[in-house]
């Protein structure tokens, strides 16, 4: 890959998108910029897609070398590497002082620039490992619109302290175990870069946010795995990221019906609310929180804004059907119709090519972040490429015929499941108890799960996972909302879906992300169709440890997973009597 330039000091009028500070590693996110600013920018000339520009947003990086000599010259890693609570890391973090060099090439950013930046993490070890830590680390937005530039200078620098403070939090150390690495190796880089999006009053943010992945876990309709799957929200792509509620839909077939059976079910099954950066007043200043400046609106307040108009359809009184557009009264529905159906802009077009020529040039599959505002008769909408990562696809072939979903000693059977493989190393079960189960417990239950998987993955034992809802919901309502480091040691998760926590799976969602690349396997059932969790069977097994909502038993023998990701299948097989 060729140098990166350096920082010119005119962020926004510069020559070059992406510059440097510092001589260390740029980290795994930033070169993911690089990746498509070297070789694929130059692909999307003006014209190619009418009416949308393509393009990286304004971005700098501080080399992981500032990292070190931050760490070092404070005295930070004795702290950091300790058992202290993430506000102590944090707090001292903020005390510490950033490198004299660096100081002034930050002042002089925000001396220049007035629009909100994102500070981000770009890890060391994300890039060597070519496995993204997605959602481990603190990513800050800043309003930078302080008419003080000592004040912006000091939002930024908080920002920098709390991306590097992050390296050595709770998640990421639980995290950078489950991958067998020793935390003194992470450094840390950190990526400067320009909101994409428009300020409405006291509210920034972009008309869509978008994840895009070339291969679909979880095909339907007339969808192929091959074909892949986009995630689009309102507003900042946290919503996404955090596994809210977004649009999903196949880029091969962008007009097709979401599988819901009416438009009541749909409309309690698409976002209503949205992430803009906060450019009123803060109440609280807090710098050791990530979501510091950020607020959430409603559609409503994105109606007041005008930015629905494109985005939305209306539902029609009496005929429950949906209307692309807002030109007329009902309830809003935000589906993207304008877009997808009518093409007022080349979004999808540009979205398979982002895939396909992703793809071919990383050799593997891909996932793809961005951020689109929507022009006006005087400039062109503005797709800004914010990320490029590869996805983990195991290639094995697992046949898994009907006769074998019901035969002697199947304890859990489904048929969506996400992964493909095998694997007979298991014989923990951590369980949610059905007898005991409440949704108004769920982030009680987060905290007893991850007791249980403190215990098991310090003994380097992977488990069996099961419990109702979504696992990783952002919403405590449809599922437990528990982070990755909480279920760090699962190998195979099953979410039970009860009625009123039916959810599509998220699969621009960080934590489905870290599902994809350990190559977790994946079980959705529903209660009362013909796939099955044998509770009886699990209920007789010998106990390890109990908690008021959860359980933790071993098998007699390893337990048997299959996934057949060519159909979506899988089992989970032990006979007590080692008969099959």
């Amino acid at each position: 890959m060729s140098e990166t330039s350096r920082f010119d000091r005119r962020f926004f009028v510069g020559e070059n998108s992406i510059t440097r500070i510092g001589d260390g590693s740029l980290g795994g996110k930033a070169q993911g910029l690089l990746f498509f600013a070297e070789h694929l920018s130059s692909r999307y000339y003006s014209g190619r897609f009418p009416g949308l520009e393509i393009s990286v947003p304004r971005t700098t990086v501080i080399a992981t070398d500032f990292f070190d000599q931050f760490m070092a010259m404070n005295g930070l890693y004795e702290m950091a590497c300790s058992d202290a609570p993430d506000d102590r890391i944090a707090h001292a973090f903020q005390q510490a002082q950033l490198p004299p060099a660096l100081l002034g090439d930050l002042r002089s950013l925000t001396e220049e620039t007035h629009q909100p930046l994102a500070v981000r993490s770009s890890s060391l070890l994300e890039d060597a490992m070519h496995q993204p830590f997605a959602g481990v680390y603190a990513t800050k937005m800043l309003p930078n619109h302080a008419p003080s530039p000592d004040e912006r200078f000091r939002r930024l620098a908080e920002a920098v302290k709390l991306v590097y403070a992050s390296t050595f939090f709770k998640a990421a150390k639980g995290y950078i175990h489950s991958v067998d690495r020793d935390v003194t190796l992470e450094k840390m880089a950190v990526v400067i870069q320009e909101v994409v999006g428009a300020r409405y009053g006291d509210r920034f943010y972009p008309h869509i946010s978008g994840v895009a992945r070339s291969f679909n876990f979880y095909p339907c309709g007339h969808g192929r795995p091959q074909d892949g799957v986009v995630n689009l929200a309102l507003g900042l792509g946290k919503t996404i990221v955090d596994g809210g509620l977004s649009w999903s839909y196949c880029p091969a077939y962008p007009k097709s019906p979401p599988p819901f059976n009416n438009v009541r079910d749909l409309l309690c099954h698409t976002q209503t609310r949205f992430y803009a950066v906060n450019m009123g007043h803060v109440r609280h200043f807090d710098p050791l929180r990530e979501e510091e400046y950020l607020t959430q609106a409603q559609l409503e307040d994105a109606e007041y804004d005008d930015t629905l108009r494109h985005l939305c359809s209306t539902v029609e009184f009496g005929s429950d059907r949906l209307v692309p557009g807002v030109g007329r009264q009902g309830p809003r529905l935000l589906d993207f119709a304008p877009i997808l159906h009518w093409a007022d802009i080349p979004l999808n077009d540009a979205i398979k090519a982002l895939l396909r020529e992703c793809s071919d040039l990383a050799g593997a599959k891909v996932e793809v972040e961005f951020a689109v505002t929507l022009g006006d008769d005087d400039r062109p909408a503005r797709l800004g490429f914010l990320q490029v990562r590869p996805m983990v696809v195991s290639s094995e072939v697992v046949d898994l015929p009907d006769e074998e979903m019901a035969c002697r000693g199947v304890r859990v059977a489904s048929r969506k499941v996400l992964g493909n493989g095998l694997r007979s190393d298991i014989r923990d079960i951590v369980y949610v108890k059905p007898e005991g189960f409440d949704a108004g417990a769920t982030a009680r239950i987060a905290l007893e799960v991850e007791k249980i998987n403190a215990t098991l993955a310090g003994k380097n034992r992977p488990y069996l996972l099961i419990g109702f809802g979504r696992w990783g919901t952002s919403d405590h309502w449809r599922g437990i909302p528990v982070i990755w480091s909480q279920i760090s040691g699962a190998r195979a998760i099953v979410e039970v879906e009860r009625i009123g926590m039916e959810t599509d799976l998220s699969q621009g969602s960080h934590f489905f992300h870290n599902l994809t690349s350990f190559q977790v396997f994946y079980y959705s059932i529903r209660e009362n169709d013909e796939a099955k969790v044998d509770w009886h069977w699990l209920q007789g097994l010998p106990e390890v440890t109990s908690t008021e909502f959860v359980r933790h038993v071993e098998a007699p023998q390893p337990l048997t997973i299959r996934v057949d990701g060519r159909c979506g299948r899988g089992i989970v097989w032990c006979d007590d009597e080692g008969h099959r």
